[in-house]
């Protein structure tokens, strides 16, 4: 039994020593960790507007080339940008639903540096409904200072120049 026993052993060296060299030679088990922030500016905005997306990764190697970032709007794709060599990527977006909305920067790593991910939220409302003309003759800014309504007005009206006594005198 101790033969049989030993050629087990000598048949598992084989194997452990190729599990060891793929495990120390693959792109993953040589990247550093790297973490992820999100920020949007604004956080608040209303349908249409145009939302600023950044994404920062720390990582202690370059985290530049690989597959970039990549936002997402919930569970959607928006768009896949590359990072810079310190760590930066920005994307800008407009969101066309009202509600919260949940970003996502996910870091898809590299060669030296490990995926990484990070959320912010966005809040969408609807864009204000424009006011409605109001009706009448305005002066300076319809619904603005001053408004007249069109009726049974009487009103006087003295133009004065230099002296005290009326230069035009007017009654309607």
């Amino acid at each position: 039994m101790t033969r049989w026993n030993d050629r087990a052993a000598w048949n598992l060296v084989p194997l452990a020593a190729l599990t060891a060299v793929v495990a120390f030679s693959s792109p993953a088990a040589a990247a550093e960790a790297s973490t992820t922030t999100a920020q949007a500016s604004p956080s608040a905005a209303t349908i249409g507007q145009p939302v600023n997306l950044t994404a920062m990764v720390a990582c202690p190697d370059d985290p530049s080339g690989g597959l970039g970032m990549t936002f997402f709007d919930g569970g959607d794709i928006l768009a896949t940008v590359p990072v810079t060599a310190a760590g930066a990527a920005a994307y800008t977006a407009n969101l066309s639903t009202v509600g919260t909305h949940t970003i996502t920067a996910a870091y898809n790593g590299n060669d030296n540096c490990s995926a990484s991910n990070a959320e912010t939220t966005v809040l969408i409302s609807a864009a204000p409904t424009p006011p409605t003309t109001p009706t009448g003759f305005c002066l300076l800014a319809c619904g603005g200072l001053i408004k007249f309504n069109v009726g049974d007005i009487h009103n006087e009206v003295n133009i004065y120049r230099g002296s005290r006594a009326p230069l035009v005198r007017h009654h309607g």
